[in-house]
């Protein structure tokens, strides 16, 4: 099929002037409640999610590419592609490694709050690293849990690089952005767990975990904050050989879900 593309080759055009502040700025994808999705996997995830591409990019290799024209037939009637040189897409990627075509869509909604006391749910505390931040919400999606939410110290989750690594899960979850979690588990009915270190902590492994959960993940030398630390009921430590002292939270978060999921005795 062959498609009628805009070619622009100048980096001062407002369609590509939007695209490279999206792909640099969290102040403008906050601001415009927007953001950039790079290569067809990402793209593919968000049209089976039934998300709209309110404006879509291809490189000028991108536009041969059989795998980048099969994902524009699912598009719908709008603004036709933009295609440009491979330089200056090389400068709009939001990414190191950019795949020849980006789209810029509007941050989906989380699904409104209900009740809580039958679901697991994940709070990420002050999670930094984007790459961390979008394995977690793999893992959740992977692991059945749909709810997720952050701290206002976390990275956001819907940036170029948090999105590239969810792989996709972020079209699977309700994810929460920037909540009081203090506030928010105060009503909550099933068992809150923190994953850490202190006096109080047990393997997790022997913890009952068949029940809903939220799960309190705090980053990487810091851990959940001493405030929020404090409305957990258990704090559960995954035993580790001698001389290393913790795991990455991605992984953490990892080996704690999935022994939730065998708990439950989930089979595929």
């Amino acid at each position: 099929m062959r498609f009628t593309f805009n070619h622009l080759s100048s980096r001062d055009n407002p369609r590509l002037k939007l695209i490279a502040a999206l792909a640099r700025h969290r102040s403008e994808r906050r601001q415009r409640g927007q953001t950039l999705l790079d290569g067809t996997h990402l793209l593919g995830c968000a049209l089976d999610a039934g998300v709209d591409l309110l404006d879509v990019c291809v490189s000028e290799s991108g536009c041969a590419n059989p795998e980048i024209l099969s994902l524009l037939t699912r598009m719908h009637a709008g603004e036709p592609p933009i295609c440009v040189p491979d330089a200056l897409f090389d400068r709009l990627s939001p990414v190191d490694t950019p795949m020849g075509i980006v789209a810029r869509i509007a941050l989906p909604l989380p699904v409104a709050e209900k009740t809580l006391e039958r679901e697991t749910i994940i709070v990420l505390d002050a999670i930094q690293d984007p790459g961390n931040l979008g394995s977690i919400l793999r893992t959740a999606a992977a692991a059945g849990i749909r709810r997720i939410w952050l701290t206002p110290g976390c990275t956001q989750a819907w940036s170029p690089k948090a999105l590239r690594a969810g792989m996709g899960a972020h079209f699977r979850l309700s994810i929460h952005e920037r909540v009081d979690a203090i506030a928010g588990l105060a009503a909550y009915q099933g068992k809150i767990v923190a994953a850490g270190v202190n006096e109080k902590t047990r393997m997790f492994f022997e913890a009952d975990l068949r029940g809903p959960v939220a799960w309190l993940f705090g980053a990487e030398g810091q851990g959940v904050s001493p405030a929020l630390l404090a409305s957990a009921d258990e704090i559960l430590r995954i035993p580790m050989m001698g001389g290393i002292e913790s795991l990455n939270v991605g992984a953490a978060a990892a080996v704690c879900l999935f022994e939730q999921m065998r708990q439950r005795g989930v089979a595929s």
